[in-house]
């Protein structure tokens, strides 16, 4: 019998076993809180929510279990299918203003207008909510029917407005136009099965191959499919140039490359990124800025860089795992370090990295900007004005009352209407104020009545004149075209 010890050794070590134990010691708490605990406990709240995902933390924030609702959400997702009701509000504490609904939407159907104020929504009333709570409520009747309380615009008399949601059309590019002669502006919401060819057709219908230049803003973009993000890339970059790589414990290395004789755009680039651009956004950030191709400007990435798989399990659930890691061109790692038991750490490594040219980027995980350019600054009065809604609101009963045409600018019998409208809500900034914030305020009343009278669009046109990172863009773009 001298091996018996032995034995017993390596069969206490046998994973399968050590695995056996630990579930029957699951299983054992859970028969412990199911006769004993105070309240019932059913068993899909004991393991959905709480051993599942307290397993899961261990591992990296972004390993995720998904029950059979949320399954169900994020095969729709996959499929681009969105439920909404097809208006552009702006979201305040306590008020939520309607600045457009698209046609054929179930929010111009129920006679939903710009400039219209949402006073309660299923019987929530919206002054009682901060902006947190505002932004759940919406996202919660986008699921279901909803029933909204709504004041139009200069009438006195509340409304009551039924709307179902339906599939709505989001396209990923939401934002186009020229800047300057030649140079157009894109911006990428995200990046879903269509961005690709969505932002060809756009770049086409700005001028194609004949633009001097193009800002390509990813700002607030959390990233989206990988593949959109490859045909992105792919617009820009030459034939065979590595887009990216991925490497992982228990996935073989893998390079993307652009495809073979691709006719890309060789104007001059210009992107845009901040603390939310992430993942898909990141890749495509990373891979025109280590081939040198596109100068990167605003504030470092997010820094999501992580190859996930959705794992089908039984009962309609799910689970997504981290299986490895994104990496540009240049070697970068995109995952910026984390807590938890993964040893991500090790795979971003800090220091510098090279570009095509030679160029300096450094490491460290997320993507660094070229030039660091902050958005404008936001004091006392600018931030009073928009987070009561006042200029939304002067905009509206303005663009009510007054016939508005595109060429519209604010004179000074404008900001004397504003004044007063200010003064009734005791909104009263002392003169040397006021004189300080006069562009500021031109401006942010002139987007409004635009946005209300044309549609989001127009309003993004007057925002892009003072936005600094747009700015310094356009100069940088100017500058390489001379």
């Amino acid at each position: 019998m001298p091996f018996l010890p032995l034995l017993l050794f390596l069969a206490a070590d046998d994973p399968a076993d050590s695995i056996s134990r630990q579930l029957k010691t699951m299983v054992d708490v859970f028969a412990a809180v199911e006769s004993q605990a105070a309240d019932p406990v059913a068993p899909e709240t004991a393991f959905y929510q709480g051993a599942i995902p307290g397993m899961l933390r261990t591992l990296d924030p972004h390993s995720i279990f998904f029950d059979s609702d949320q399954f169900q959400q994020l095969q729709q997702m996959q499929k681009s299918e969105t439920k909404g009701f097809g208006a552009v509000v702006s979201v305040l504490p306590g008020r939520v203003i309607v600045l457009q609904t698209l046609p054929g939407t179930p929010s111009a159907k129920a006679g939903l207008l710009a400039g219209d104020d949402i006073l309660a929504i299923n019987g929530y009333q919206i002054a009682r909510l901060d902006t947190e709570q505002l932004v759940q409520l919406l996202n919660q009747a986008h699921q279901r029917q909803a029933i909204l309380d709504v004041l139009h615009s200069g009438d006195t008399r509340v409304t009551r407005l039924t709307l179902t949601p339906e599939l709505v059309d989001t396209p990923s590019v939401d934002r186009a136009f020229m800047i300057a002669p030649g140079i157009g502006h894109l911006r990428i919401s995200s990046f879903d099965k269509p961005t690709g060819k969505l932002v060809k057709d756009t770049i086409e219908r700005l001028g194609g191959a004949s633009l001097k230049g193009l800002v390509i803003d990813l700002r607030t973009n959390p990233g989206g499919a990988v593949e959109a993000a490859t045909e992105t890339a792919s617009l820009f970059l030459r034939s065979d140039q590595l887009i990216f790589s991925i490497q992982g414990r228990a996935k073989n290395s893998e390079e993307v490359r652009v495809p073979k004789n691709t006719q890309p755009y060789t104007f001059p680039l210009a992107v845009l990124i901040d603390g939310k651009t992430a993942s898909a956004a990141e890749i495509v950030t990373g891979a025109l800025q280590d081939h040198d191709r596109a100068t990167v400007i605003g504030e470092p990435s997010y820094g999501k860089g992580i190859v996930q798989n959705v794992f089908p399990l039984s009962g309609n659930t799910a689970v997504a795992l981290t299986i490895a890691f994104y990496y540009t061109p240049s070697g970068r790692s995109i995952q910026k370090p984390l807590e938890g038991q993964l040893d991500i750490a090790g795979h971003a490594p800090r220091g510098s990295f090279h570009t095509d040219s030679g160029r300096e980027v450094r490491g460290g995980g997320g993507i660094q900007p070229d030039e660091v350019v902050y958005p404008e600054a936001r004091d006392r009065l600018s931030f009073v004005l928009d987070a009561s809604g006042s200029i939304t609101a002067f905009a509206g009963e303005y663009a009510q009352s007054h016939p508005v045409r595109q060429d519209f600018e604010v004179t000074p019998a404008v900001l004397d209407q504003l004044q007063l409208f200010l003064s009734e809500r005791n909104i009263r900034p002392n003169t040397a104020d006021w004189s300080s914030h006069r562009t500021w305020i031109e401006s942010r009343v002139k987007q409004e009545v635009l946005t209300l009278a044309y549609g989001v669009p127009k309003g993004d046109e007057v925002e892009m004149q003072r936005d600094p990172v747009i700015q310094r863009a356009l100069q940088k773009l100017t500058d390489a075209t001379r």
